[in-house]
């Protein structure tokens, strides 16, 4: 593909909030890749999922909580085909970050926004799906009064690294967006922070 074609399509990719009317759309994605990562329905950082938990719950957890308002995504969509999301919310409506201990041992004080996970459906990486969602986010945390954002990116390093492991997004992704680094909380894995001014 050439590069007037990626940027086409790229240019052809909307960012959309996830509510009653986008939650179809959302819900299709999520059925068509098996409940993300092993019928999570992106609800892992909404509540502890313990070994009892099925994709049942956590589907019929999410579609509340969407109906509710109670969480927040950019989903980004291709025509009306959803491709892809970056989850935000509060620290109250996200409380369960990763590598918990060392990032309690850092913390100075809460973020306002929390980005805590990245999706892009099989068969369609590749297509600035990721970058358009964490923009998309930001623009939405913006319109919602701004302040200060985390995100716990992965650091590739040049390694090669299973899709999985960069659910919390790649570090490049955060950094073209202006986040910088704060602390690692992992091997690979740090907080970046960056404010976001009130729209």
């Amino acid at each position: 593909m050439g590069e007037s074609a990626k940027t086409e399509e790229t240019a052809a990719l909307s960012v959309r909030a996830l509510d009653d009317e986008t939650w179809p759309a959302f819900a299709r994605l999520v059925e068509a890749n098996n409940g993300v990562w092993g019928g999570c329905w992106c609800v892992g950082f909404h509540v502890k999922l313990g070994k009892g938990r099925t994709a049942a719950e956590n589907r019929a957890e999410k579609e509340q909580r969407v109906h509710e308002g109670r969480t927040h995504a950019a989903l980004v969509f291709s025509d009306d085909e959803c491709l892809g999301w970056c989850q935000f919310g509060s620290p109250e409506e996200l409380p369960e970050v990763k590598s918990r201990r060392l990032y309690e041992k850092g913390l100075v004080t809460l973020p306002d926004w929390r980005i805590t996970c990245f999706f892009t459906g099989k068969g369609l990486r590749g297509r600035g799906v990721a970058n358009a969602a964490l923009g998309g986010a930001l623009a939405k945390i913006a319109r919602l009064g701004g302040g200060t954002v985390e995100g716990y990116p992965e650091e590739t390093d040049d390694r090669k690294v299973s899709g999985s492991f960069l659910h919390t997004g790649p570090m490049v992704a955060f950094e073209n967006h202006g986040f910088t680094r704060t602390r690692p909380i992992s091997p690979h894995r740090w907080v970046v922070t960056r404010t976001v001014a009130p729209a």
